[in-house]
């Protein structure tokens, strides 16, 4: 609890501008959906037969996974707050326009007779008879959306909107709880707190209707000011981040100090980020050097001329129980030791992200070049289970393990692909819902051990002195064993389109550096 306390101190500044983001977000996209909700909802009051095919194709807004539908429109709008609001926008509909026809066609006829005899129209029955008794559903529709949009915001951050989810996502990549609590907190709060505004608000409707719509209709055109309207430098560039890249200790933070970098970030996804700069929503992303979509996209690698990066030798991370009972693991997996060097996997990475040819026919097609046994398929329970994170590579990595454990022992296998980054995984591990996945050994220096300076400076960024150090150390805390690494180093790189990246006359990060420096005056 101390720990969190210190944390929320000491970044009470970031906190107040992701939950001010957070707010913006979620009522922007609610006004919008409100307005555009009753007024549908009202419109197929009068037209009953459309209603259940409107609001059935609405309801297939909320079937569609949320980060599938951010991803959809990045490439029809870009990155930001612009798909952020519309995806929130869609999934606040369907309640308000549901609730809005259910709440409109429950006035009793009766009434609706008695307002005709007393010579109403149909809109002054509409707004003094039936839209007042409609009220409290109409109100349980947008409460009911109000705390979606606040949940939904959160994975917003992952296509540069901000808000709280920032925290929440570099959190689970730096296995950082404080940080986790940070963006979960606040954002409940939030729902609890909005909830409550519109309980008092629906009480007293009657009475501050008006005011209501004024400062709605002021605060849109305020914060959609917000977004279409500001400034932008035609010279000045941006890099995408991914989550855990930002905070971890051979990330973002002591790169620019080591090469005295200045540039706009915006925090990305890792998958939409490079769709990001295919798009030419991002002019720079944190890449990794063995993805398949550099290859695709065409991007160039900055050279890491100041070698900041360390190197991440991929590598079987098991649990010792595991291997304890099933002791045939070891020198199965040890066969892969050296055999993948960084081409290799780049090409195998390319034939996934490009070719789209499933990771297990990938990764037999690479066994048998190298003339290993894979045609045999076992059935029945499992007796390991396989994890990963939700990449190409790692995928890859899966089905080649899962392949040459059941072809080289009496092991069935079960995988448990696309856990998500870091934390997920090797709490995974640690909670014996996995046995094995493929983990590289910066991750596990800087995010899992995190070394202290006086144990960086021993390591003196040597390949083998990590592998060694991280084996160690995981086998005396967490009772985990690495096994011999593939052979490539998938280490981190600053990456730009080929294009940009020659017109610009940048080769290296240092270049970089010192465009952004004559791009950025004093």
């Amino acid at each position: 609890m101390n720990e969190f306390r210190q944390f929320v101190m000491t970044h009470q500044q970031e906190i107040a501008q992701r939950t001010f983001e957070h707010i913006w977000l979620t009522l922007i996209s609610l006004i919008l959906a409100v307005i555009i909700g009753m007024l549908t909802g009202i419109a197929l009051r009068f037209e009953r037969k459309f209603a259940s095919s409107v609001i059935g194709f609405i309801g297939v807004f909320q079937t569609i996974p949320s980060l599938a539908l951010l991803g959809f429109l990045i490439p029809l709008v870009g990155i930001g707050p612009v798909p952020a609001i519309i995806a929130l926008f869609m999934y606040a509909l369907l309640p308000i326009v549901r609730n809005t026809y259910t709440g409109l066609t429950e006035v009793g006829d009766e009434l609706i007779e008695a307002g005709t005899g007393m010579g109403m129209s149909k809109f002054q029955l509409l707004t003094k008879v039936e839209i007042p008794l409609a009220l409290p559903t109409i109100f349980a529709g947008i409460r009911t959306a109000t705390v979606i949009n606040v949940g939904v915001a959160t994975l917003c951050a992952l296509i540069a909107a901000g808000g709280l989810g920032e925290f929440i996502f570099t959190g689970i990549a730096l296995n950082n709880v404080q940080m986790i609590l940070t963006g979960a907190i606040p954002s409940a709060l939030l729902a609890l707190f909005f909830d409550f505004i519109l309980g008092l608000i629906q009480k007293h409707i009657q009475k501050i209707l008006r005011p209501i719509l004024i400062i709605g209709v002021i605060l849109s055109i305020f914060l959609m000011g917000r977004i279409f309207f500001s400034p932008t430098k035609a010279d000045q560039l941006t890099i995408g981040l991914e989550p855990e890249f930002t905070e971890r200790e051979d990330g973002w933070k002591k790169l620019t100090q080591v090469y005295d970098l200045k540039i706009n970030t915006v925090q990305l996804n890792p998958g939409l980020m490079y769709m990001a700069i295919k798009n030419k929503e991002v002019d720079v992303i944190s890449g990794y050097s063995t993805d398949g979509r550099i290859k695709a996209y065409d991007l160039k690698v900055l050279e890491d001329d100041k070698n900041f990066f360390p190197p991440y030798f991929a590598a079987p991370l098991v649990k010792a129980s595991t291997l304890e009972k099933f002791p045939e693991l070891k020198e199965i997996l040890n066969k892969l030791e050296g055999k993948i060097d960084n081409q290799t996997m780049l090409q195998l990475n390319f034939q996934v992200d490009n070719g789209k040819i499933p990771a297990k026919q990938v990764a037999k097609a690479f066994l048998d070049s190298l003339g290993f046994k894979t045609s045999v398929q076992r059935t029945g329970p499992p007796d390991l289970v396989i994890g990963s994170k939700n990449f190409s590579e790692q995928f890859i990595l899966t089905e080649i393990f899962a392949l040459l454990i059941e072809n080289y022992s009496l092991l069935k296998v079960e995988q448990k692909s696309g856990l998500g980054g870091t934390k997920i995984c090797f709490d995974a591990l640690m909670a014996g819902e996995i046995d094995i996945y493929p983990e590289y050994t910066g991750t596990g220096l800087y995010v899992l051990l995190k070394p202290t300076e006086q144990e960086q400076k021993t390591l003196e960024g040597d390949a083998g002195k990590i592998y060694d150090f991280v084996k160690r150390k995981f086998k005396e805390n967490y009772e985990l064993q690495w096994l011999g690494p593939f052979g490539f180093n998938n280490t981190y790189a600053l990456m730009m389109r080929s294009s940009q990246a020659d017109s610009l006359k940048i080769k290296t990060i240092s270049n970089l550096a010192d465009y952004m420096k004559k791009a950025t005056p004093n």
